[in-house]
């Protein structure tokens, strides 16, 4: 029986077609795996900032897991995460200056969790810093957040850091308080009647219509150690 050339161009179409349809499928699904992020994974060689110079990690990824060969870190120069459940950082050789600072956002006022594994050769004074954030009722969206839970590892061959004196060489500091622990209940009710004022008709004026409780977040917990190299 003959081909028919409508009946084979209708097909090519329908074939096109149906190839089309089938991208957009595997792209949304690709997007929608990289929307859940398991990790975002980064070798870098090396990394030099300059005196307040800051290098941010802000993907879609949840998780960061970050390898550095050399770290260079000039004074008041920092490392930022943000929307970072879980942040790894393995760091062969870190030359740290004076108020440097390494910190993470989670989400929904939580702070990031870190791992830290860190040779140093050089530090002034180091901060971590993992602490949650305040609700600010009247402003944002979420309750008072929790502090991270930092794993801090140095390299027992490298410099060995302090926590006594900040004063003093080799100062590692690491903050996982809880947001919400400097709001006093007055200013967080002269906050939400304030929006309210100013506000159409009821709690229009507050993020989703929510007043949220004045109780901090939850306190992270923190370890230092040495490794084996």
């Amino acid at each position: 029986m003959p081909l028919c050339y409508s009946n084979i161009k209708h097909q090519a179409v329908e074939v096109m077609r149906l190839t089309h349809i089938l991208t957009i499928i595997f792209l949304f699904l690709g997007q929608s795996f990289l929307s859940e992020g398991y990790a975002q994974e980064e070798h870098i060689s090396k990394l030099e900032l300059g005196r307040k110079k800051k290098k941010v990690f802000n993907n879609r990824d949840s998780t960061a897991v970050i390898h550095i060969d050399t770290l260079i870190m000039k004074d008041k120069s920092s490392l930022q995460f943000y929307g970072k459940k879980d942040v790894k950082l393995v760091i062969k050789h870190a030359e740290i200056g004076k108020g440097a600072f390494i910190s993470g956002m989670g989400g929904q006022n939580n702070a990031s969790n870190f791992d830290i594994a860190i040779n140093l050769q050089k530090l002034g004074s180091l901060y971590v810093i993992a602490r949650g954030e305040d609700a600010m009722n009247g402003t944002k969206t979420f309750p008072n957040g929790d502090g991270g839970e930092v794993n801090f590892q140095y390299n027992p061959k490298g410099i060995i850091p302090q926590t006594d004196d900040k004063k003093q060489a080799n100062y590692v500091y690491i903050d996982v308080s809880a947001g919400g622990r400097a709001i006093s209940p007055v200013s967080d009710l002269q906050q939400i009647y304030a929006r309210i004022a100013t506000s159409a008709p009821g709690l229009r004026g507050l993020p989703q219509g929510q007043v949220y409780s004045g109780s901090p977040g939850k306190e992270g917990k923190v370890v230092i150690s040495s490794f084996s190299p």
